[in-house]
């Protein structure tokens, strides 16, 4: 019998740990099923979204730096995507309407925020690393929460700019200000690509922090960014992303397969 098809799309994918976790999955519950990686340019996604259509795709997560450019090519998106703008989960529905969804919300909120007391949520200050991808997600992981006091920042000011539009609560401080205001937060979030590479350098000084301060890496592979090792060297509670694509890859599985 065929095998039911579901993919990954992003540049670059093969760092991905989605593969292994999904047809885990697949091969626990004797679904029939394989998920692949699929490294491709911003012009490939209408081929791949055609393929879904005609149902030779089943389903996909979408990666970096794919989850807005997808939208056009959708009918509509649902619940979190709408308020978010981004996707990482594409299905049909019973009508064959291409729906895009996001579970990175739910994923975030499920790996670190429900661990924390509902008492101390609203006093927390929170500074994001970053304005793309995943960065939308995270706001309203943390808003949908009750963690309000929420401050971003991104090397190219402008972004901050455009997501503040859509959030207006929140705070934007320049790039070049983090090393002076850093020690105002209780978490800070690397919504960034940088820690992908070995190679990678953050361009800042992270010295002056809380010495209570939690810092939350969203990359996973590798397990532990120059970033991450930094703050766990100085006693720091520090976590990387891995719980959050566990938890998100499980809502889509389950929208997936039920």
């Amino acid at each position: 019998m065929k095998k039911t098809k579901f993919a990954l799309i992003g540049n670059p994918v093969s760092h991905s740990l989605s593969p292994i976790m999904h047809n885990y999955w697949f091969n626990k519950y004797n679904i029939n099923a394989e998920y692949q990686p699929l490294n491709i340019n911003e012009n490939e996604i209408e081929n791949v979204i055609t393929k879904i259509k005609d149902k030779e795709i089943k389903g996909i997560n979408v990666t970096l730096p794919y989850k807005k450019s997808v939208i056009p090519f959708l009918t509509r998106t649902i619940n979190d995507a709408n308020d978010t703008h981004s996707v990482n989960t594409v299905m049909l529905d019973e009508y064959d309407n291409l729906i895009g969804e996001n579970t990175d919300v739910f994923g975030f909120q499920a790996a670190f925020l429900k661990s924390i007391p509902n008492l101390e949520k609203k006093s927390k200050k929170v500074l994001i690393l970053g304005a793309g991808g995943v960065a939308p997600s995270i706001i309203l992981a943390l808003l949908k929460s009750n963690i309000l006091d929420i401050s971003l920042t991104n090397r190219t000011h402008e972004k901050s700019l455009f997501l503040k539009k859509k959030f207006k609560t929140i705070n934007i401080i320049k790039w070049s200000d983090i090393s002076i205001e850093l020690n105002k937060f209780d978490i800070l979030i690397n919504a960034t690509s940088l820690g992908l590479k070995s190679s990678d350098e953050f361009d800042n000084d992270f010295s002056n922090f809380k010495k209570k301060m939690i810092f939350i890496d969203t990359i996973y592979n590798p397990a532990q960014t120059k970033m991450l090792k930094y703050f766990k060297s100085n006693k720091i509670k520090s976590f990387n992303g891995l719980n959050m694509l566990i938890y998100q890859g499980q809502k889509s599985f389950f929208l997936w397969n039920k």
